[in-house]
């Protein structure tokens, strides 16, 4: 259980300079006027003032095993990037570090201009926007979501004994009402869906002023209905005008939001000739690790070639109506 003190401890942390005003919608979409990024007057920093995350040629193991190696990636204020690739492939890995939530084995990760490693990850992560299903399960199970999604200011998972103003609540009742989840107010957390879930973690993500915003697979245990809700507010995520940083982390095309137009997308990486048997698996029979095969344009990314590489069929990618989508033929 947190110390009693460690709620005010991590709340001073948070930086936290005031609320934009929100607007009721009759769509579970995020409000026209989304909030600039905050100016949180921070130390000097290691990388150019405009880089927001940095993976310099990282690798991370388990248990002797590799899971990703020889990555590298770039991303600047103001952009909208999609993490893409199949199941399996190291990508929640990767997510894990943009978030402060793993560190690698080697090679160096900066993010907001400091150097994972060398600097208190707490300040980090309330700079932070994160949803993700790892996330979702470190929550008490009798957490009240109305508190889940105000924790978000201080980056904490479970409150203890830090308060919050008025205001602070109003904000995350209107960000639960934008999802179409606020009759979960005063219920448990364990007792949610996993729809529920996605929607109240994505609400928590946007509860602060993020510079960063990382959503790892949001729309994890949507129907159609609350699927397409979801893509609509991601849509004016990827369409505002600020300089918020995005990462969408998926393995489906078809979610995609409009806005979006930078993809990282992961593959595996060859085995080495002396060391492969057969399909890709090496002499212990672990497949290979995952690496970024292609950084750039999201339309120069997602072709056919280059999808039906990756995924060992043959594949074909349309892109109508703003929405992505994939056949294999």
């Amino acid at each position: 259980m947190m110390p009693p003190a460690c709620g005010a401890v991590m709340r001073g942390m948070a930086g936290w300079h005031g609320f934009a005003n929100y607007r009721n919608h009759s769509k579970p979409a995020l409000p026209a006027n989304l909030p600039t990024t905050r100016n949180h007057n921070m130390p000097t920093t290691d990388t150019a003032d405009n880089e927001v995350l940095k993976l310099d040629n990282v690798e991370f193991r388990r248990n002797r095993r590799v899971i990703i190696t020889d990555v590298n990636l770039i991303i600047h204020a103001g952009e909208r990037w999609v993490l893409f690739g199949p199941n399996g492939i190291g990508k929640s890995t990767a997510v894990g570090m943009l978030a402060t939530r793993t560190f690698p084995s080697d090679g160096r990760v900066f993010i907001l201009g400091h150097q994972l490693g060398k600097y208190d990850v707490f300040k980090l992560r309330t700079r932070i926007g994160l949803a993700s299903a790892d996330l979702g399960r470190q929550f008490p199970e009798f957490e009240d979501p109305l508190d889940a999604v105000v924790t978000g200011l201080s980056a904490v998972t479970g409150r203890w004994r830090d308060t919050y103003t008025d205001e602070e609540y109003a904000r995350a009742r209107q960000l639960l009402r934008d999802f179409r989840v606020s009759y979960l107010e005063g219920k448990e957390m364990w007792r949610l869906s996993e729809g529920e879930r996605t929607r109240v973690l994505i609400a928590r993500a946007l509860m602060g002023d993020p510079e960063l915003l990382i959503m790892d697979e949001p729309t994890t245990g949507l129907d159609l209905g609350g699927r397409e809700q979801v893509m609509r507010t991601l849509s004016r995520i990827g369409e505002e005008d600020s300089r918020r940083a995005v990462v969408l982390v998926t393995h489906r095309l078809e979610e995609i939001p409009a806005g979006f137009d930078h993809i990282a997308i992961m593959g595996r990486k060859p085995v080495s000739a002396e060391d492969a048997t057969n399909d890709g698996i090496d002499a212990v029979g672990n497949p290979s690790a995952g690496t970024i095969v292609y950084t750039g344009p999201l339309e120069a990314g997602l072709t056919d070639e280059r999808l039906s590489e990756l995924f060992g069929m043959p594949i074909e990618v349309q892109h109508t109506h703003g929405r992505w989508s994939a056949f294999a033929v």
